[in-house]
């Protein structure tokens, strides 16, 4: 880890009475702590990047997720990505994450897109459909097993 110290004058700001203050806000989610040092960590690639706050609460969620005549309200991490969400709703209702298809303000989402970028936020709804490709697939292959069973349903009942 690395420590740069800067002067305080850099991070100094007006307030509206017009006095000068030397301290950070809050709201800067702890990237320039007391004193105006900056803390610096080397990620895995070997990219130099600002130390993230592991004090900084996990913003969790509420998503109403809509499937026909239900609906289901999941809460997950707001940095998840659709991916994620649909293996949590996989346990709820039972379909497998390749069936699903995630719509957010009508636009089919990847698995790979993060859901706090694409802007869903607490108490949005999530359109959850079926795979029309998958649910045609399975049709099909029930249909055959059927077919292919029911000659010998009859063999046995004779």
């Amino acid at each position: 880890m690395i420590k740069l110290r800067y002067p305080k004058k850099l991070f100094r700001r007006s307030s509206s009475k017009g006095s000068t203050t030397s301290s950070s806000s809050d709201g800067d989610a702890g990237s320039v702590r007391g004193g105006g040092e900056i803390e610096w960590e080397v990620r895995p690639g070997g990219m130099l990047v600002q130390k993230r706050d592991c004090r900084a609460d996990v913003e969790v969620i509420t998503v109403r997720v809509a499937t026909g005549f239900s609906w289901h309200d999941v809460s997950v991490v707001a940095t998840c990505t659709f991916g994620e969400l649909k293996v949590v709703l996989s346990m709820v209702t039972g379909l497998e994450p390749r069936e699903q298809r995630l719509l957010f303000r009508g636009k089919e989402r990847e698995d790979s897109d993060h859901l706090h970028m694409i802007g869903v936020r607490d108490m949005d709804k999530v359109l959850l459909l079926e795979d029309p490709a998958l649910k045609d697939m399975k049709l099909r292959a029930g249909l055959t097993a059927q077919a292919v069973q029911s000659p010998y349903q009859t063999f046995i009942k004779v």
